[in-house]
């Protein structure tokens, strides 16, 4: 398992550290998911551990991080939150003193299934439950077809949560091509957008990083992605490469496929800089235009 920095932090002390709430080390772990939903959470948990033992305030997991992905594995590996994954997240979490942003799991509730992402606080609890908005039905002939509608019913809530750093926005894998819901989570005053995911060998050269630095240009935010190492030998071979975007649309940070921590130090700093230079947030023209939800 390999680890990759971006930031200079290594000289700081703890102290300062603590001291410097415009800044923080962000962790993504790109997981090798298996088959055995045990052997998963066990690994998630000890990574999660050497992230924070490095650092990292705010740390993700992958999309699927308990199961192989695909719409046979959701129904057997679903369970309810709280439950047997996220019972040993919310330890990790407290035990770390970390915001922990669940990846994703296939979650059982009142006989449906959902993609779902469970945050919790360096107390343990619950902070929000995101359920994957828009699911992944495609066709793209001679490469890829897949419908997650098949098992999956879609969530109906945006999804942000507080930090002492920042308002964080939550999305899932496809829901980082609906600009809408970026949008709205910059009017709602998040400065990073995280997404678990997992795309592919055909959507992932072509798109992956291109959204990644759209949502962060397009709003001004950081955004971080992060996906399954890849296993050439699953049914669903994942793109991998995990990746921090700064709000310039500069990639800090990207990995490989390989199983690993990707570390980026998140500088708030750097984000009121660019706003400031470029201030298209003050500049968008509410009398021609809006982007408004539906719900609260």
């Amino acid at each position: 398992m390999a680890s990759k920095w971006h930031g200079a932090w290594s000289s700081s002390s703890p102290r300062e550290r603590r001291l410097r709430c415009s800044a923080f080390r962000l962790a993504l772990i790109q997981l090798h998911v298996s088959s055995i939903k045990s052997d998963n959470i066990t690994r998630a948990c000890s990574l999660i551990r050497e992230a924070a033992k490095q650092g990292a305030k705010v740390v993700s997991l992958p999309e699927c991080f308990n199961s192989p992905y695909g719409t046979n594995y959701f129904p057997e590996y679903a369970e309810k939150i709280p439950g047997e994954s996220t019972q040993k997240l919310a330890e990790v979490a407290k035990e770390s003193s970390i915001y922990l942003i669940g990846g994703s799991i296939p979650e059982e509730d009142a006989g449906k299934l959902y993609n779902t992402c469970a945050v919790f606080g360096p107390d343990g609890s619950l902070l929000v439950k995101h359920r994957k908005i828009h699911l992944f039905d495609i066709d793209v002939p001679g490469k890829i077809t897949f419908q997650e509608s098949k098992t999956l019913s879609p969530g109906d809530n945006l999804s942000t949560f507080d930090t002492p750093y920042c308002r964080v926005g939550l999305g899932i894998c496809y829901d980082m091509r609906f600009a809408e819901l970026a949008q709205i989570y910059a009017q709602r005053g998040c400065q990073l957008l995280v997404y678990p995911g997992a795309f592919n060998l055909t959507t992932g050269p072509a798109h992956w990083e291109l959204l990644q630095r759209a949502r962060a240009v397009d709003n001004q935010v950081y955004v971080a992605t992060a996906s399954p190492a890849r296993d050439d030998k699953a049914s669903y071979v994942v793109w991998g490469h995990s990746t921090v975007v700064d709000p310039w649309g500069q990639v800090l940070t990207k990995a490989g496929t390989e199983e690993m921590i990707l570390y980026s130090d998140i500088d708030l700093k750097k984000l009121a800089e660019v706003r400031q230079q470029i201030p298209i947030l003050k500049q968008k023209r509410a009398d021609l235009y809006a982007v408004e939800t539906k719900k609260p």
